[in-house]
């Protein structure tokens, strides 16, 4: 397959967070093919029943090539058309894996060697391949992780911090509401003193951003609500500690603050001759630490249309895509 075929069959395969075990499969036959033919070696990596990672090695990989293999919902199936591929997954990061492949392909027929492409599951929750792949080095002193960035080597990428917000109440009929204590109007308090905290700002990643993401509670209108929810992602540009702070205070008692997420924002190394950006998103970067070697982000695609009803990319990407992680390969292994 060329790399706009494989997208395209790799797009067709729904891999909703937790349902990557078909997708997993498909790529470890493609690559288990590839690998007989130039001397490579391919391996299931359990993360728990009916997913795992992929990991494919020719020789003892000083670099590999790294990206997941799940998607958000909903699923929807591919098409294309003279500029682009469209699909859940086109750039986040079906594309990406296709485009990794294909530069392994390249380097195979240079006989190069001593790299390695490694598909995780679940980085759209909570990273739970790059964890178990973290737990298992192979020595690589480099670890490329793809991501949308239209091309770019990311410098710098941001963090998040999530949290729940809990107030609980007492319910009463809502005729007499002096009986109750309404747990939705305590939330609701305490988000607006939250939406008042000032964020901060770093001279490279910008502002610091906050998404109240959803709100939940109450039983009935006509019943004073005895609980609400309301969940919480801010957008880290440095220290979470002063945020976890104010945010605590702003919450005070009308509402219980429960940390559930800490992602710290990252820095990376630039390579002499590549276009660099700075991106606003998390990876599983950060999970991966420096198991696999110091860590760079580059990857087709742009991050505006993943995760929408318009995903999608652009084939002369992808092509270019391909030609550019082979040559961080050879630079990085050069290094």
């Amino acid at each position: 397959m060329n790399v706009f075929e494989l997208t395209r069959a790799l797009v067709d395969i729904e891999s909703i967070t937790d349902n990557e075990g078909e997708v997993a499969a498909f790529l470890h036959g493609h690559l288990s093919k590839l690998a007989a033919a130039s001397g490579g070696q391919v391996e299931r990596m359990e993360v728990e029943p009916g997913r795992f990672n992929v990991l494919a090695c020719w020789g003892n990989p000083t670099v590999t090539l790294s990206t997941h293999m799940d998607t958000v919902p909903p699923f929807f199936a591919s098409r294309e058309d003279e500029e682009f591929i469209w699909g859940r997954g086109a750039c986040d990061a079906k594309g990406i894996i296709a485009a990794m492949v294909a530069a392994a392909e390249m380097l195979l027929g240079e006989g190069a060697k001593n790299f390695g492409l490694l598909f995780v599951v679940g980085e759209e929750r909570n990273s739970a391949g790059a964890a178990v792949a973290a737990r298992a080095p192979r020595g690589s002193r480099y670890l490329v992780n793809g991501e949308p960035t239209e091309n770019k080597l990311a410098l710098a990428s941001k963090g998040a911090l999530r949290f729940e917000l809990v107030a609980r109440g007492r319910m009463a009929h809502s005729a007499y509401p002096e009986l109750g204590e309404s747990a939705i109007e305590k939330l609701l308090d305490a988000l607006e003193a939250i939406r008042r905290v000032p964020l901060p700002h770093d001279a490279l990643l910008g502002p610091s951003t906050m998404n109240i993401g959803t709100i939940s509670g109450g039983r009935a209108p006509n019943v004073i609500a005895d609980a609400a929810k309301a969940e919480i992602l801010v957008r880290l540009v440095g220290d979470p500690a002063p945020l976890r702070e104010a945010f605590a205070r702003a919450a005070g008692t009308r509402a219980q603050l429960n940390e559930i997420l800490c992602i710290p924002a990252m820095r990376f190394r630039g390579v002499d001759g590549m276009p660099a950006t700075v991106v606003s998103f998390t990876t599983d970067i950060p999970m991966f630490g420096k198991s696999w070697g110091e860590p760079l982000l580059l990857g087709p695609g742009s991050i505006h249309v993943a995760h929408t009803a318009e995903e999608r990319i652009a084939k002369r990407e992808l092509a270019e895509a391909a030609r550019m992680y082979a040559d961080v390969v050879r630079k990085l292994q050069a290094a």
